[in-house]
């Protein structure tokens, strides 16, 4: 089995200045959306709001991932980090309702709005969250959790970019009604980079088959080993997003142990090089179960009753 990695120190410390900068940003923008009676603004310190609660959480969940792991919780705590990023997709969800339901009235009620006020605040929020999510763009390939944070970020700059166009078009045009379609369009990004960050993480949850790897595709690559006559009981399934599991069972000539073994550390290597699966439990025997099939019928055990 290999050795299980971690989110770094580095990732943490990044996390605790990216919560800094975001609260700075949130202050700035409440106080410069009640002054400019900017809906847009508003809705992006909404946003900057439920970045500052991802960054905290996922700061959190880092530090739970860190743990290592004891008799009660074998696997550890990256499952945390998971828990944690559906909360924010879910969070981001419900902002993104409620900016719809502002941007709707301010359809029919279109008050004035300080546009240049509007502009140089959104231009500062723009800079500061492009500097986060380049900071934690590295980290987020490696953990749902960090991912998370850093696609509030991302939403966060691309609703800034909305906001600034917004307060140009308004300065050139006093069309006021533009504050409430970008408020629209924020809430358009917001929803669809939460779903994905939700349907993610409840697959991990649902310990379904990680989305870039295929059970056909590992049965024919460990058929594909000489000793291996079948393969069946496979399961596979996610830890965290960065770390997958597998067990199953294989069927080989009657032989000795050190051959079995010799069978089995093929078999771990190939799957690391290949799937990139590090956690692997994998039984080898010389007879063919009861159940054949590739995959497992699950089955409650009758504690009065033998297998």
């Amino acid at each position: 089995m290999s050795e299980h990695h971690h989110s770094t120190p580095g990732t943490e410390t990044k996390l605790k200045y990216g919560i800094i900068i975001t609260a700075v940003i949130l202050a700035l923008e409440i106080t410069g959306g009640i002054l400019s009676n900017s809906l847009a603004l508003l809705s992006d310190a909404g946003h900057v709001f439920a970045d500052g609660i991802a960054l905290t959480l996922s700061w959190y969940g880092v530090r739970q991932a860190a743990r290592p792991s004891s008799s009660r919780m074998t696997f550890g705590y990256h499952r945390v980090g998971v828990i944690i990023a559906i909360v924010n997709a879910v969070s981001i969800l419900a902002i993104a309702c409620i900016i719809l339901y502002e941007a709707y009235q301010r359809f029919y009620q279109q008050p004035e709005i300080n546009s240049v006020m509007m502009l140089v605040i959104a231009i500062i929020g723009l800079g500061a969250n492009i500097f986060v999510a380049s900071w934690l763009h590295k980290d987020q390939k490696e953990s749902l959790n960090v991912k998370s944070a850093f696609w509030h970020a991302i939403g966060d700059a691309l609703a800034s970019v909305g906001v600034i166009a917004g307060a140009i078009i308004i300065m050139l045009t006093k069309l006021y009604w533009v504050d409430a379609a970008v408020s629209v369009l924020i809430s358009v990004i917001i929803i669809f980079a939460a779903w994905g960050i939700f349907k993610e993480g409840m697959n991990i949850l649902l310990e379904a088959v990680p989305g870039d790897i295929s059970i056909k595709e590992i049965q024919k690559a460990m058929e594909s080993i000489p000793a291996v006559k079948d393969v069946h009981d496979l399961h596979v399934w996610s830890i965290s997003s960065n770390l997958h599991a597998m067990s199953c069972h294989v069927m080989v000539d009657d032989c000795s142990i050190s051959q079995a073994e010799s069978v089995r550390q093929q078999i771990e290597d190939m799957l690391r090089e290949k799937f990139s699966i590090s956690h692997t439990t994998v039984q080898t025997e010389c007879t063919q179960c009861n159940n054949g099939d590739l995959l497992c019928k699950m089955t409650i055990a009758d504690k009065n009753h033998s297998h």
